[in-house]
């Protein structure tokens, strides 16, 4: 578990690396010691009056900092689904960080329970990943949520029954309260 204060201060400097970016301004440097430098994968994602803005993510460990530091940059601009952000909408921009755990190989669709796991399906140079909040967002059962994210590996939605390669993860999820709104 993340603390508090670990929480606040990863969401901090994926602040300053977002906003670094978008103004064009040189980015923090990621801080050494303690939960920075724990081994981790994660993904940032943006949110703008509660509708997604942009998400990005790296499943290799690597340290915590460098990887956050990394995604809330990028994400401004590199998530081709998604315009770049632009300055002035920093302020109606709420970031959240999924911290993931190692990937497990999935033996049975009974091990997942959902909005504690996240999903990833592979199969041949296709690859789809869903974290578990998204499931539990959409309100899917565990079918539905190997579903969609077959599909979101460009497969067929029952790919997941016939030979892909099914992985489990877990992530603390945490992020910034929303902005006020004027």
């Amino acid at each position: 578990m993340i603390s508090p204060q670990d929480r606040a201060r990863l969401l901090t400097l994926a602040r300053q690396a977002l906003e670094a970016r978008v103004r064009r301004q040189t980015p923090p440097r990621p801080p050494d010691g303690g939960i920075f430098d724990l081994p981790r994968g994660a993904f940032v994602s943006l949110h703008r009056h509660a509708q997604l803005r942009g998400c990005l993510g790296r499943l290799e460990p690597r340290r915590l900092s460098d990887t956050v530091v990394h995604l809330a940059a990028v994400v401004s601009d590199s998530d081709p689904r998604f315009e770049r952000v632009r300055p002035d909408e920093l302020q109606e921009i709420e970031i959240e960080i999924s911290v993931l755990t190692p990937e497990c190989d999935v033996s049975s669709i009974d091990d997942i329970e959902v909005g504690r796991h996240g999903l990833i399906v592979e199969q041949g140079f296709h690859r789809g990943l869903l974290l578990p909040q998204v499931a539990a967002e959409q309100g899917w059962d565990v079918t539905t949520f190997f579903e969609h994210t077959c599909l979101k590996a460009g497969l067929p939605r029952d790919a997941w029954q016939h030979g892909a390669e099914v992985k489990t993860f877990e992530a603390e999820v945490f992020g910034e309260a929303p902005p006020p709104r004027i």
